[in-house]
């Protein structure tokens, strides 16, 4: 058979253009020497590259990033070749930036290097003892990776696709692509050779290795002309301080949760990060990482097992964090004015706290509870070095079906640093810290747990309470001191495990039993309880009206796929972290006038557990610790240095709402009395003599969680039914009627 090709079709190969290095570089050369910027303030015209060309010669830039929407912009079929063949335009943009790199302006000799050194010396004998012309063709000798003390990246933008792990194939080798992940493991950074340097022990002269792969073969035997000439070949020596060394680092991504197909298990993907791009990324980082997909072969006894197989790893270019740390936000100007100018709202802590997790229906004191953990309290360092952590901790106890875990979920989405675990699937191991055997070196490393990963973040851990005995001791250090105390294989380490707890679980008996009591229903240990600042008992208690609305607003969910219109419009969730990341730069304090009305709610508390005969309630030193972290942590929302009256109210009344079920809860479930008639109580009772200050009434009242307008309510209401006169200056309070 004969394959007849048609005549225009022959006609169009043949006039097909074949690719050429020089019109490539010729190419290059004119966008790099031509490529203008325009300045959008003053409208000056600038020569970009040009003049980070000229920062590269003064050693102020050691990276060139290449945006590929300027050179779409200026030449798209550059940008095309580019985007198909990374590896060698990389290579041709170092050649041209070799030829067309501007002298040196600005003073380095303070800069220079060992390296710089070593090239410098061998130059200047060079120049000495040979003629200018065998000088000038011994300079050309010299690697031109050697010489160069800069690297070329490209930045694909937006204009590359993003893809999961599992979507880069064959066809996107060579290719600059752009993968998101989360990042699972980092190995610690180390100088890999890029040029090595031998010195030959007979004749004396250096030979020159170029390495590309991530292993090589040293050479051992001299190739130079003057062994050649003999024939006895001297025996080469590796020279360190001769060659040169890049920073080297290998990470490891997984696919993210939502990108695994049902069934399946997440893929995983080899990331080689060199110069400047390491150290970008820590386990547990969402990251969008722009490389080029390259193929390299298996070594030693792996190959022979593989045969013609091959391994994949992407060498990166770019790498973006999804959701940068409180302390690595990039807050512009106009998001500061615009946060600054919402800080003014007076029901802007309501509106944040509605917006943590929206499309849950109720629990606003959970969510100002959750609002608060993001935010966190003041450290405190002490001279002698003692350190009072700030981080707030919080446990969610309830029933089935109360959205607990739909939280926690939204806490993690929500920080910049959220892990999400659940008890039943963590080991003290995997949430602590594990001895592994790192792959590139065969040493024994510490891989950080779940803990260590949400350092400077929030750790979810569901179901809490199906956590076994063992494992839920290896969290009770990090609850309280913030560090993971390591003695494993020899290794004797303390790991940082800044992060804030928060736990969901469900009681002993699935749901809770009114007829046990708190402790019984619980089942975790007071050494736990006691780390929590706040433990809320969310129950599940049939109620016509409330069953109502909540029927309503998840029918409108599934009807209407939104979240139904509510008294505060829920805030954007780039703006709600930018606030926090705000609100995280001021660390108040407590005036002395303060403390000691603190230190006066402290007592009451603890004489009330005192009286408290079905120990339902555990009050200790923790509890004076978390109601001054909730205090700050409110003080912090408010861009204020100072704590104020009202922030101590709302975090005695916090704390009172969240322990009232576990210390008001009987065996059968009574519907609550009015309002103003158990503070009415709660005044009488505190009046013995009949007479009685507005202000202690005031703080007796609210550390019993209730709200200052129902207090302020109550004297209206019992001082027009003559039950109680008030002085003139309201600041006194004289019983009338002692009859309840």
């Amino acid at each position: 058979f004969f394959l007849v090709v048609p005549r225009e079709s022959h006609k169009m190969a043949t006039t097909t253009k074949p690719l050429s290095y020089a019109d490539d570089k010729a190419r290059i050369r004119e966008f790099l020497q031509g490529f203008e910027q325009t300045d959008t303030t003053t409208d000056a015209a600038s020569l970009k590259y040009l003049e980070l060309l000229q920062k590269v010669a003064d050693r102020q830039l050691t990276q060139l990033v290449v945006d590929l929407g300027d050179v779409e912009e200026y030449n798209s079929s550059l940008a095309t070749a580019i985007i198909q063949n990374t590896r060698r335009f990389q290579l041709l943009f170092a050649d041209v930036i070799d030829d067309i790199k501007p002298e040196p302006v600005a003073d380095h000799r303070g800069e220079e290097t060992i390296l710089d050194v070593f090239i410098q010396h061998r130059q200047t004998l060079l120049q000495q003892n040979a003629p200018t012309g065998e000088a000038a063709e011994a300079r050309e000798r010299y690697p031109k990776q050697l010489l160069r003390r800069f690297e070329v990246v490209f930045d694909g933008g937006d204009r590359i696709k993003t893809l999961g792990v599992r979507q880069v194939d064959a066809r996107h080798i060579g290719r600059l692509v752009r993968v998101e992940g989360i990042v699972t493991r980092a190995t610690a950074v180390k100088p890999a050779v890029t040029v090595a340097t031998y010195v030959c022990e007979q004749c004396g002269c250096e030979i020159y290795q170029e390495v590309t792969a991530p292993t090589f073969m040293p050479l051992s035997v001299c190739t130079s002309s003057d062994c050649t000439a003999n024939r006895r070949p001297g025996k080469l020596h590796l020279q360190t301080r001769g060659s040169k060394f890049e920073k080297f680092q290998e990470l490891k991504i997984q696919e993210l949760a939502r990108d695994v197909p049902t069934g399946h298990i997440p893929r995983t993907m080899t990331v080689l990060a060199r110069g400047e791009t390491t150290r970008e990324a820590a386990p547990g980082d969402q990251v969008t990482i722009t490389g080029i997909f390259l193929p390299t072969p298996y070594t030693g006894f792996k190959q022979i097992r593989t045969g013609l197989l091959s391994d994949t790893y992407l060498d990166a270019q770019i790498v973006d964090k999804e959701k940068r740390a409180h302390s690595e936000q990039v807050i512009t100007e106009e998001i500061r004015l615009q946060i600054m100018q919402a800080a003014r709202d007076e029901e802007l802590y309501e509106k944040l706290a509605a917006s943590v997790c929206p499309h849950i229906y109720g629990h606003e004191d959970v969510k100002k509870a959750l609002l608060l953990l993001l935010v966190g309290g003041a450290d405190r360092k002490l001279s002698d070095g003692m350190k009072i952590r700030g981080d707030i901790n919080v446990c969610l106890m309830g029933d089935p079906g109360v959205a607990k875990s739909q939280m926690l979920k939204a806490v993690a989405d929500l920080a910049p640093r959220g892990v999400y675990t659940t008890g039943r699937g963590s080991s003290g191991v995997g949430l602590t810290a594990a001895v592994t055997r790192d792959p590139l070196t065969s040493e024994l490393v510490l891989e950080g747990g779940a803990l260590v990963l949400a350092d400077m973040g929030v750790c979810c851990i569901d179901e809490f309470d199906k956590m076994e005995e063992g494992d839920r001791t290896a969290i009770h250090e990090v609850m309280e001191q913030q560090t993971i105390s390591i003695a494993k294989a020899g290794i004797t380490t303390t790991l940082n495990a800044r992060s804030s707890i928060l736990a969901a679980a469900n009681p002993l008996y699935g749901r809770y039993n009114p007829r046990k009591s708190a402790t019984q229903n619980i089942n975790l240990p007071a050494a736990l309880l006691s780390r929590f600042d706040l433990l809320f008992l969310l129950l599940d208690i049939p109620d016509q009206n409330e069953d109502l609305r909540l029927a309503a607003h998840i029918t409108y969910v599934h009807t209407e796929n939104d979240y139904p219109p509510s008294e505060h419009v829920p805030l954007e969730k780039s703006f709600v972290r930018n606030y926090v990341a705000m609100a995280k730069d001021f660390s108040p304090f407590i005036s002395p006038e303060l403390a000691r009305d603190v230190v006066d709610a402290y007592r009451n508390m603890r004489a009330d557990s005192a009286k408290d005969t079905e120990n339902m309630t555990f009050t200790s030193a923790r509890t004076l610790l978390a109601i001054l972290r909730l205090a700050t942590a409110l003080a912090r929302l408010r861009f204020s240095e100072e704590v104020l009256q009202g922030d101590i109210d709302e975090a005695l009344r916090l704390m009172t709402m969240s322990k009232k079920p576990l210390q008001e809860l009987k065996d059968d479930f009574r519907p609550r009395r009015n309002p103003s008639a158990e503070i009415y109580r709660i005044v009488k009772d505190l009046a013995e003599s009949g007479d009685v200050s507005i202000e202690d009434a005031r703080l007796k009242v609210i550390s019993r969680g209730f709200k200052p307008d129902q207090f302020d309510s109550c004297l209206t209401e019992y001082e027009t039914l003559n039950v109680w006169q008030i002085n003139a200056s309201r600041t006194r309070l004289t019983l009338v009627n002692m009859v309840t």
